[in-house]
């Protein structure tokens, strides 16, 4: 185990938590209150996110976490002997969630540490049911432009469910950086994941949401499990939703500030980083990342090895207080000149 004072920068959670507004709910949540079953279809969060998003409460779905939401969809779309279509490396739940299934994951191969739309149409049969597109992409940090995935949308033409994974939706600013629920009026095959637990810092409450066309979830719905979702975190995550306290904000600054501070860190080590958007980034390293992973955790700092995304050799950051960045560049600077 970590010891008290240990530094964790693997799991890429918010080191301000959640918004202040959010926080003020977690902590005036009354104890008998958890002996009563919470909204079993979120459905004050639903109409809180229909009203966030311009769309109706009936395009939501809300999840224990992404990792359940995922399960949604290939549950609802996907039998045994299907197959869905995504990348060599990314997120690894698809992947994992449809071989626990019987569902074989096509794997497509990074194009410059991005997702290959050409490929990955090519890789489509009458058998693939889904296709998921992490954007950004974790642990890449690259994405698609609004013209990139329109044009793959385009040529999909409604055949398979496109799942556009935007865990980190909050972090990116660049200007042509898609809104992927902003695409579903005009793609009815289009859902769309987003979570509490990065940007809003409530990843120990579980909490995330799909939206797509009422259809779509119509029939996700019926694969849903009745009060997974608890009712602490559907109060919390409606109350971030309302947070104007400048949370995202504070947030962005932080990591911004972070990431440049590790981008010349590890250029005057002379290691390769990949780095793009989101609030982590992977470094190569001369050798073995799970050695580094076991070196750094006896220095009480806990990063990712990077061997289970298929990037060997490599270690992911979360992006953290400058207290933890340095302590962090520090240790790996010490762990190579041994």
């Amino acid at each position: 185990p970590l010891p008290p004072d240990a530094i964790r920068i693997s799991t890429n959670e918010n080191p301000l938590g959640p918004p202040p507004g959010a926080q003020d709910i977690i902590g005036r949540f009354p104890p008998p209150r958890a002996a009563v079953y919470p909204s079993g279809d979120s459905f004050y969060l639903r109409h809180e996110l229909a009203a966030h998003h311009g769309m109706d409460a009936e395009q939501f779905l809300v999840g224990n976490g992404a990792n359940e939401v995922i399960t949604f969809v290939i549950k609802a779309f996907c039998e045994q002997g299907d197959n869905i279509v995504t990348a060599d490396k990314t997120f690894a739940v698809y992947e994992w969630v449809a071989t626990f299934s019987g569902v074989t994951a096509r794997l497509i191969p990074l194009r410059d540490h991005r997702f290959d739309a050409t490929a990955m149409l090519n890789a489509i049969d009458s058998r693939t049911k889904a296709i998921f597109l992490c954007n950004p992409n974790n642990p890449t940090g690259t994405y698609w432009d609004g013209q990139t995935l329109r044009s793959f949308l385009d040529a999909v033409d409604g055949r398979q469910i496109v799942v556009i994974d935007e865990a980190y939706f909050e972090f990116v600013e660049q200007s042509d950086y898609p809104n992927g629920i902003e695409l579903i009026g005009a793609y009815p095959n289009v859902v769309v994941f987003r979570t509490f637990s990065k940007m809003y810092g409530m990843a120990g409450l579980r909490i995330g949401y799909l939206a797509a066309d009422p259809e779509v979830v119509d029939t996700l719905r019926r694969t849903c499990v009745v009060y997974s979702v608890n009712g602490l975190a559907q109060e919390a995550a409606v109350a971030a939703l309302r947070d104007d306290t400048g949370h995202i904000a504070r947030t962005r600054a932080l990591v911004s500030e972070a990431k440049a501070f590790l981008r010349h860190e590890f250029a005057s080590m002379g290691l390769p980083v990949i780095s793009g958007e989101g609030n982590f980034l992977i470094v190569k390293l001369p050798g073995s990342d799970t050695l580094a992973y076991r070196k750094l955790m006896r220095e009480g700092i806990m990063i990712r090895a990077m061997t289970g995304f298929r990037f060997p050799n490599h270690i992911r950051i979360s992006l953290s207080t400058m207290g933890a960045m340095e302590a962090a560049a520090s240790a790996v600077r010490n762990m190579l000149s041994l």
